[in-house]
């Protein structure tokens, strides 16, 4: 499980930094792709990485700013283009009027998809659990932003736990079916009469992670909430240290802001995007160290960066 961030910057795009969009690279657990996100140019981004563009099943949207949605017509017609591959189906998240987006941008524009996309808009009234699976649960909640955000709790759920092969070799037990049989949680019986409990053999159930990507925010409680023993916790930087007003005013975070955000949901990990132009490379070192007052685990995030959940 992975993120990759395709566009790290606030408001435009700039040189160094693209506007939002990340996304969670589910590949060895469900051979997915879940955009979060797409601002202008993100598919431009997306031919920089190995993402491949039918992989992503879902795209999960915060809010209807044009710096995290201009991005979505040209990606969903270019994902149309992949002609030598399967054409599958796409679910789009977002608050009501993303559909009216999307439908109104390719209809003016004469576009036709080959797939279908399956849209699921909510409003105040309607978060929470937003989507489950067997392996995945994904949470909503308003944040405090200009206009109608969310952000977005996605869990995994608990993992089988692993067989200890060398152990059940160490009793006896033959390779083969009698492995498969344990795996599944049923007890043997050897030929020599030595019985094998299942239970013995399997560790237990590694709990799954926790990823939290939020929206463009002021500091709230749902931040904290949605963030509550989170493995990662994604949150927006536009602002630096002695800009809580005017970050206010445009309803966003500062660097502290959300380092006290991780702080009191207790995550383990803090990544700052969504970071203002006004900040030059020499800046984005001390919006770290800032940080790192308040919240130790943090970095800051660039285009393209990859990072391991």
């Amino acid at each position: 499980m992975d993120i990759q961030f395709l566009g790290t910057g606030a408001g435009q795009p700039s040189k160094a930094r693209n506007v939002s969009s990340l996304a969670l690279k589910l590949l060895d657990e469900i051979n997915e792709v879940w955009l979060f996100d797409c601002g202008e140019g993100t598919q431009n981004r997306i031919l920089e990485t190995t993402i491949r563009p039918r992989k992503v099943s879902k795209i999960f949207i915060t809010h209807l700013h044009g710096d995290h949605i201009f991005g979505l017509p040209g990606f969903l017609s270019s994902r149309a283009f992949q002609a030598n591959e399967e054409q599958t189906d796409l679910d789009i998240y977002g608050p009501q009027g993303i559909k009216s987006f999307v439908l109104t941008s390719l209809r003016v524009s004469g576009s036709r998809l080959p797939y279908r996309i399956h849209f699921h808009e909510f409003d105040q009234d309607s978060l929470g659990k937003i989507f489950e699976t067997d392996k995945f649960t994904v949470y909503a909640e308003e944040l405090d932003h200009t206009i109608f955000c969310v952000g977005y709790r996605v869990m995994q759920k608990d993992l089988e736990g692993t067989l200890d092969a060398e152990k059940l070799k160490a009793a006896g037990v033959p390779f083969g079916p009698l492995f498969g049989k344990i795996k599944n949680g049923q007890d043997v019986v050897l030929e020599d009469g030595t019985e094998i409990k299942a239970a013995d053999y399997i560790s237990a159930p590694r709990p799954g992670k926790i990823i939290t990507i939020l929206g463009d925010t002021r500091k709230t409680n749902a931040s904290v909430r949605l963030a509550v023993n989170a493995d990662v916790l994604v949150h927006e930087s536009t602002y630096g240290k002695g800009d809580e007003k005017i970050a206010r005013n445009h309803g966003h975070s500062t660097n502290m802001q959300a380092a006290q955000v991780a702080a009191e949901a207790g995550a383990k990990r803090l990544l700052l995007n969504h970071i203002s132009a006004r900040f030059l490379s020499k800046d984005i070192s001390q919006l770290k160290k800032d940080a790192a007052t308040v919240f130790e685990n943090v970095h800051v995030v660039k285009d393209l960066e990859e990072v391991e959940v």
